[in-house]
C-alpha cells in the first residue's frame, strides 16, 4: 500500500488590536511550519484580530472582508511560495449586513479550494456570536488538497457530533477545528479544568466514532474577561493525543499522520458499517416528549 503520511502543522498564537501585525505573524508562522516540513498548516479561529465577539459592538464589523479577499490572496501567494495548504479562519463580509464566521481553504499550490461557514453559532456570555454572524449556508464541504481530503469545521462546531459525521460521510480524511475558547476571569480551578477536558475529549471522540485524523487550533493570552486555553492538539484515528501545544505559550507545531490509518481502524472498529441509519430518525427532530410526540 502507498505510503500517505502528512506533516500537519498549526500556529497557536495571541492576537493584538493590530490586523497586520497579526497576518503577519501568522505567515511567519507558516513559514516556520513549512521549513519543519508541514504540508498544511492551520490557522486559529479568527486569527487576524482579537476575539471581538466578547462583547457585543459595532466597530468590529469594520474588520470584515470578502472571501476570496486581500487576505486570502496574501495566504494564496504563501501557499504557493511554500508548498503548503492552508487553513485560515476570517470574518467574512458577505454583503452589506451579512456577515460569517468563515474558513477559507488555499491549496498547497496557491489556488482557492473553497470556503466552509461555520453552521452553529453561540450565543453565551462573552460568546456572543450571534451579534455578528448568520449561520453557514454551505453545508459540510470537503476539499480535495494536494495532501488529502480535509474538512473544516470552526470552534462551537465542535460539541456537535452530527457535523463531524456528515464531514466523515463526504469523505474527509482529516478534520480541522480553528478555535477560540477560554476560561473567565474568576473561574474556580476545578471548573477550568472541567472544561479543558471536556472540550478536548469531545474532539477525540470525534476522531475515534470515525476513524479519522483531527486537529483543534486554539488561541493564547488574555482578551476583555477571557484567558484562552491555548492546548491545541492533533489526535490520532484513534484518539490518541500525537503532539499538544502548552496552555499559555504561543507555539508553531508540526505532527505526522497516517491517512492509511483510518482504514485499518475502520475495519477494526467497523462504526461506519454498523450504523442504523434506518433507526435514526429523532435525529431531524428538535426534541421528542416522554409521550414519544416530536417537537421540531
Amino acid at each position: 500500500m502507498e505510503e500517505r503520511i502528512v506533516h500537519i502543522g498549526y500556529v497557536q498564537m495571541s492576537c493584538t488590536e493590530n490586523k497586520e501585525k497579526n497576518i503577519e505573524k501568522a505567515i511567519q508562522g507558516i513559514v516556520k511550519a513549512s521549513k519543519k516540513g508541514a504540508q498544511i498548516v492551520c490557522l486559529q479561529e479568527l486569527f487576524s484580530s482579537k476575539y471581538f465577539c466578547i462583547e457585543e459592538a459595532y466597530e468590529p464589523f469594520a474588520l470584515a472582508e470578502p472571501i476570496p479577499g486581500q487576505t486570502t490572496e496574501r495566504l494564496q501567494k504563501v501557499a504557493r511560495d511554500n508548498n503548503v495548504v492552508i487553513v485560515a479562519s476570517l470574518f467574512e463580509k458577505r454583503a452589506e449586513g451579512l456577515y460569517h464566521n468563515t474558513a477559507a481553504v488555499l491549496d498547497a499550490d496557491g489556488s482557492f479550494c473553497g470556503k466552509y461557514r461555520k453552521i452553529h453559532i453561540p450565543d453565551d456570555p462573552s460568546y456572543y456570536e450571534k451579534f455578528y454572524f448568520v449561520p453557514g449556508d454551505l453545508e459540510f464541504p470537503v476539499f480535495k488538497t494536494k495532501v488529502g481530503n480535509i474538512g473544516v469545521l470552526i470552534c462551537w462546531d465542535q460539541w456537535f457530533p452530527e457535523a463531524a459525521r456528515i464531514m466523515a460521510l463526504h469523505g474527509a480524511e482529516i478534520l480541522f477545528y480553528p478555535t477560540a475558547i477560554g476560561w473567565a476571569d474568576g473561574e474556580r480551578q476545578e471548573v477550568k479544568e472541567n472544561q479543558r477536558n471536556a472540550w478536548q475529549t469531545m474532539q477525540r471522540s470525534h476522531a475515534i466514532a470515525n476513524g479519522i485524523p483531527l486537529v483543534a487550533v486554539n488561541r493564547v493570552g488574555h482578551e476583555g474577561n477571557q484567558t484562552f486555553w491555548g492546548s491545541s492538539f492533533v489526535a490520532s484515528t484513534l484518539g490518541e493525543i500525537l503532539y499538544q501545544s502548552p496552555m499559555n505559550e504561543e507555539d508553531v507545531a508540526v505532527a505526522c499522520v497516517d491517512l492509511n490509518q483510518i482504514d485499518r481502524t475502520r475495519v477494526h472498529w467497523p462504526f461506519l458499517r454498523d450504523r442504523r441509519i434506518d433507526a435514526y430518525g429523532d435525529i431531524l427532530k428538535r426534541f421528542v416528549d416522554k409521550d414519544g410526540a416530536s417537537k421540531r
